[in-house]
């Protein structure tokens, strides 16, 4: 007897189970209405709103002709120059040796759960992919909660009671501070807690770090500083760089973790081979800084912090409740002080919330549930970047003020979009009627 004909029966189980990325998937519904003639305001993916920086792209276009396969843990000079960057930036010294350059962070932290037998421990909200990767990876996953009220923090306590749940099991806990979707950063003293809870129970730590330049103070503290011998750090330029679509990321690892940088090397040679010779040559110019580096860095801070402060006071005074940003370019409110006058509306879930904004209003929002939060949990992450980041970044030059003209002036799609929101979310059913 021959083999069926291929039929989705043939997927891997757990393959088969997953639903598209709700960043990508939003992105390309917002492409598609947009081409359908809608009026979209593309809140929804958070994809840098600046260009690449000119001395990077030049770095491109000068090796644009590079076409070896590079080393597949990186360009030695790039290695270094990330090595350079992290301690200009965080003080924190790491060898060539220990870093793995690849196509982005997302597919570097995939090949750690990949290479890693254990379960992955994540904080609810966390980044889209880290539950996916796991689960492709076939690890087990298990979620702490954290509240509103903790600023959606993890809590050492929180953490160490999970922990004791499962005595003896490896675990993986992966960070992301900056945070996506709250655009929280978390305390320092914060870090050293949930360092000594790590270290009590052997944890190893990815800290995803993607949004550390991003910090809109410029004052990122890393989960490394404090469990140096337990932490991964990614790094890369998609955040700060404004070269999503570039992809490239850069992992390090602790002191003592060869076993694990081999591990990796392996995959990435058994999978990508090398990121791309060009991107890798021009990474360098990214990583080696600069005065217009740093320039570029100081105004996208000041434009992306003082119009995060505006969207917060503005969702905040609809009836929402939401915390200022203090890194990358998110907001995460709730809307559970409404959820009667909402329930009102035939609005029960997070999911349905940002169906009815996208169809009524235009705006493209993610509900709190991609994110790991319950699924009935009134919030939502809005990525406040559909402004042209570069005629907003030639308008602050020579230290103009960000203030609220500026935004208005440069930023002005973003703060409609939230106006949108407010006066459909704040609006009581009665004034609907």
């Amino acid at each position: 007897m021959s083999p069926d004909h291929p039929t989705s029966a043939w997927l891997d189980p757990r393959v088969a189970g997953l639903p598209p990325s709700a960043t990508l998937s939003i992105n390309e519904l917002s492409a598609r209405l947009a081409r359908e003639g809608r009026t979209i305001y593309r809140l929804g993916l958070g994809q840098s709103p600046f260009p690449v920086p000119e001395p990077v792209q030049e770095a491109l276009r000068r090796h644009a002709g590079a076409n070896d396969y590079l080393p597949v843990r990186g360009l030695p000079a790039l290695r270094e120059a990330v090595a350079d960057h992290v301690h200009r930036h965080t003080g924190l010294r790491y060898g060539p040796d220990r870093i793995q350059v690849g196509p982005g962070t997302k597919e570097l932290i995939f090949h750690v759960q990949l290479a890693l037998e254990a379960e992955v421990v994540l904080p609810s909200p966390s980044w889209v992919s880290y539950a996916p990767q796991a689960a492709l990876a076939g690890r087990p996953v298990s979620w702490v909660p954290t509240t509103r009220a903790d600023r959606w923090t993890l809590d050492p306590d929180a953490l160490e009671r999970h922990l004791a749940t499962r005595p003896g099991r490896r675990c993986l806990l992966v960070l992301n501070h900056p945070n996506n979707p709250n655009g929280l950063s978390i305390p320092a003293e914060r870090l050293e807690a949930l360092a000594g809870v790590a270290r009590r129970h052997g944890l190893l730590v990815v800290s995803d770090e993607i949004y550390g330049l991003v910090d809109h103070e410029g004052t990122h503290v890393s989960m490394a500083r404090y469990y140096p011998e337990g932490t991964l750090v990614s790094t890369g330029l998609s955040k700060w760089c404004g070269a999503g679509g570039w992809r490239l990321g850069a992992l390090l690892l602790p002191e003592g973790a060869g076993w694990l940088a081999d591990a990796l090397a392996v995959l990435a040679g058994e999978t990508f081979s090398a990121v791309s010779a060009p991107t890798q040559h021009a990474a360098v110019t990214a990583f080696r800084g600069g005065p217009a580096i740093d320039a570029y860095l100081r105004d996208a801070r000041r434009i992306v912090r003082a119009l995060g402060r505006r969207c917060a006071t503005m969702l905040e005074a609809a009836g929402l409740d939401v915390d200022p940003p203090e890194g990358g370019f998110y907001v995460f409110p709730s809307a559970e002080p409404l959820r009667a006058d909402l329930g009102a509306r035939g609005v029960a879930s997070g999911a349905s919330l940002c169906d009815r904004l996208l169809a009524e209003t235009g705006v493209a929002a993610l509900p709190g549930s991609a994110f790991g939060r319950p699924a009935e949990e009134l919030t939502f992450r809005l990525a406040y970047v559909d402004f042209d980041g570069a005629a907003a970044l030639a308008a602050c030059a020579g230290h103009v003020a960000v203030d609220d003209r500026f935004l208005e002036t440069w930023c002005g799609r973003v703060l409609e979009a939230v106006e949108l929101v407010t006066a459909w979310i704040g609006t009581p059913a009665a004034a609907r009627r």
